[in-house]
């Protein structure tokens, strides 16, 4: 297999541990390894080719520097030169092994979500292959714990038995609550995970087919001498970035093929998008708070807060379902159910011109 990692972000839902440079994959929300790191490191057991990381220029040095130290696969960094969302930058990737490994299996995953069960996702890739080296968009599907409204679903046709992988019948925009406890219930829906497995040529033809410009700019990129030269491609990539829109690969190419299956998997998923998700991967204390990075916490009648303190000691007296947030330039507490909104603070910052904090 060939490992692609989507490792861009804006940083702004984990404002203001992340900024704009090192924003949630190249951080440690749990006080050790970064989320980049993590996902690197839960794949190296596959024995993959190469590693590719698609990032962008302003986060492209502290990338490199975080994945220096691993040995024995490759791994490649390679910076968009713009903004345009998960299709050209899947495309690129496709692009850049097929030159190499026309009919490459190419596994596509995010930087920055956490997984329970690594040892399950590996498996999970290792059932899907079969089906992507014989044409197959495979993605995998979270078997939902809850009715969940953030999360975008995948409908799967579940008349064949097994584990999968299973048609899928459609792809369903984030639903409001009494559709998504319907889609609980009826047991063939699966929150999209924006994880994929496939051949390179397979997504390749599946993108010219479907986003011609795309596949156009794609067909464009010549390689010569050493394929894996990838600093020789910067002025071809350019070239291709300002050639094309930006749309995600869902939209592109997933909800329109007829050749998607996806296999559903449970193995503690979480997309950790904001502060309030920190207790799907650290365990709160018997009060329902998470401290983290602290060098302490005195708890005096508080419960359900979720505490980062740069190391300091964090003292609570009479607060609920708080989000406190301390890093050596600025400190932010907010309500547990507006963590959300965290992205509203950066948007007041850059209009106010403070870019220093970003």
């Amino acid at each position: 297999m060939y490992i692609v990692i989507l490792a861009g972000g804006s940083g702004t839902r984990f404002w203001p541990l992340s900024r704009a440079a090192r924003p949630k994959q190249l951080i440690s929300i749990t006080g050790d390894r970064t989320m980049l790191q993590r996902t690197v490191e839960r794949v190296l057991p596959l024995n993959p080719k190469r590693i590719l990381v698609i990032t962008n220029r302003i986060q492209a040095e502290e990338t490199e520097l975080q994945l220096s130290g691993y040995k024995g696969v490759p791994i490649d960094v390679i910076a968009e030169p713009s903004a345009r969302n998960t299709a050209p930058a899947i495309g690129l990737a496709a692009a850049i092994i097929a030159a190499h490994d026309p009919a490459g299996i190419m596994v596509v995953l995010p930087a920055d979500h956490f997984i329970k069960d690594e040892e399950g996702l590996r498996e999970t890739l290792v059932r899907a292959r079969h089906a992507a080296h014989n044409g197959y968009l495979v993605t995998l599907g979270i078997m939902p714990s809850r009715p969940e409204t953030g999360y975008g679903y995948i409908e799967a046709d579940l008349e064949l038995r097994g584990d999968g992988p299973f048609p899928v019948r459609r792809f369903v925009e984030k639903p409001p609550l009494e559709q998504a406890v319907r889609y609980l219930e009826e047991g063939n829906f699966f929150w999209n995970s924006g994880m994929f497995i496939w051949r390179c040529d397979t997504i390749l033809g599946e993108i010219a087919f479907h986003v011609p410009d795309l596949g156009r700019a794609l067909a464009g990129i010549s390689f010569t001498g050493d394929v894996w030269e990838l600093s020789d491609l910067a002025a071809q990539i350019e070239t291709m970035y300002d050639a094309v829109a930006g749309v995600s690969i869902d939209y592109a190419v997933m909800e329109k093929s007829s050749k998607v299956l996806v296999v559903p998997v449970e193995m503690g998923w979480s997309d950790v998008g904001s502060w309030s998700a920190l207790p799907e991967v650290v365990a709160p204390d018997a009060s329902g708070t998470v401290c983290i990075n602290a060098a302490g916490h005195v708890a005096i009648d508080s419960s359900d807060c979720l505490i980062y303190a740069d190391g300091k000691m964090v003292a609570t007296v009479g607060v609920r379902g708080l989000v406190v947030v301390s890093t050596p330039d600025a400190l932010l507490v907010c309500d547990r159910e507006r963590a959300q909104d965290v992205k509203k603070v950066v948007e007041q910052l850059t209009a106010r011109g403070l870019t220093s904090y970003l």
